[in-house]
């Protein structure tokens, strides 16, 4: 159903999957746009960082602690995925603001 059709934006919940040690973020391809990315990885929720709401979904952020990635992964064929630093991230995700937000938000973001 498209998100035109309805009545109530839909909620979204988004990880921001990091790797601590090395100071980078997951990012996977979009499965409908596979030029652009987004990200997902195994791991443990451990900080909450925002919510966004727009006009279309509200969207939930959160901290992921990469725990595990695997090589035979469900939608392998369909996406990408690769370890980027932080400034690449946001540069990759900037199509969708709120990403980038969010990004911003984590505590990853260099501090002002």
């Amino acid at each position: 159903m498209s998100s035109k059709k309805r009545s109530t934006p839909r909620v979204v919940c988004c990880a921001i999957p990091i790797s601590r040690s090395t100071g980078k973020v997951l990012i996977v391809t979009s499965r409908k746009r596979p030029d652009n990315w987004v990200s997902g990885v195994h791991g443990t929720i451990t900080k909450y960082v925002t919510t966004i709401p727009s006009a279309t979904a509200t969207y939930h952020f959160y901290e992921l602690d990469m725990s595990s990635l695997e090589n035979d992964w469900l939608e392998r064929s369909e996406r990408r995925r690769e370890w980027v630093d932080f400034a690449e991230a946001v540069r990759r995700v900037q199509w969708k603001p709120e990403l980038a937000q969010a990004l911003m938000l984590s505590t990853l973001a260099p501090r002002r």
